[in-house]
């Protein structure tokens, strides 16, 4: 009777118990974003409002950027790659570590639990936390200040000043979110923006934002605050890939998730 009575208090406290820990990782993943938010911040008005770029140049052998590139490296599945697992390939070596209070903590949602075992190294044949889950708004910097060719090349603003981020303005354009495991690679996450405003059935995906907080994901904001938003299309979420990379470009015709990213993304250059 005793055992029978203990089972069924523990059926009843464990969703709520399941509940404490999500809200718990969400308020540490909003925490986590606005202290990278702050950092890029003073990193930019200690440099008289000049960008860092999401990603290195796109152009082959060109290292101009990479030294105002906010962190670089591939990160994928390989266990000889130290981008995955080492905070001391990219992260430490970023223009913004200095002002992120040395925190490699702050780079990673707490919720999610991807993980590496090194071929070599300090952690050879362990498994450990791969190191990063946030990416940065492609359209905010750029591929080294240029678009990549990415949704039509020479349409859509890239933001180098902070004196240009009016439109939506700062408080509607997003700066860092949160990426799945399967999906993130390079420094930046890019919103695809064709189709936008007027064709939606155009949309789709070039990278995929995670939905570790039971199907939301964690987003910070040029002027500082950060958010964790619901994704509405199953097509958001597809069926993880485990241990690998999920394809770069994805058709999701009038997914109301990548018009909502595309709204507080970037603009059209005037003509």
């Amino acid at each position: 009777m005793v055992i029978a009575i203990i089972v069924i208090l523990a059926g009843l406290l464990f969703p709520s118990v399941a509940k404490a820990k999500t809200k718990g990782q969400g308020i540490m993943c909003l925490n986590n974003h606005r202290q990278l938010t702050l950092a890029w911040k003073m990193y930019t008005d200690d440099n008289s409002g000049r960008l860092l770029f999401a990603s290195p140049s796109p152009y082959f052998g060109d290292t101009n950027a990479d030294p105002y590139t906010w962190v670089l490296g591939y990160m994928d599945f390989t266990p000889s790659n130290p981008s995955n697992w080492d905070v001391n390939q990219d992260i430490k070596r970023s223009p913004l570590w200095k002002y992120c209070g040395e925190s490699a903590a702050i780079w990673k949602c707490p919720a999610d639990k991807s993980s590496i075992i090194p071929s070599d190294g300090p952690f050879s044949g362990q498994l450990v936390p791969r190191v990063r889950s946030m990416s940065m708004n492609l359209w905010v910097g750029g591929f080294g200040g240029d678009d990549g060719g990415l949704s039509d090349r020479g349409v859509w603003r890239v933001y180098l000043k902070e004196s240009e981020l009016i439109d939506p303005g700062p408080s509607r354009t997003f700066l860092f979110l949160d990426m799945r495991e399967d999906s993130i690679d390079i420094g930046n996450f890019a919103v695809d923006m064709k189709g936008w405003p007027d064709h939606p059935d155009q949309t789709g995906f070039y990278d995929l934002p995670a939905s570790y907080h039971n199907r939301a994901g964690g987003l910070s904001f040029i002027d500082g605050h950060s958010e964790i938003r619901r994704w509405l299309d199953d097509r958001t979420m597809p069926p993880l890939v485990k241990d690998g990379l999920i394809p770069d470009v994805i058709q999701s015709p009038n997914n109301q998730d990548v018009v909502w990213l595309q709204e507080r993304c970037t603009r059209k250059l005037i003509p």
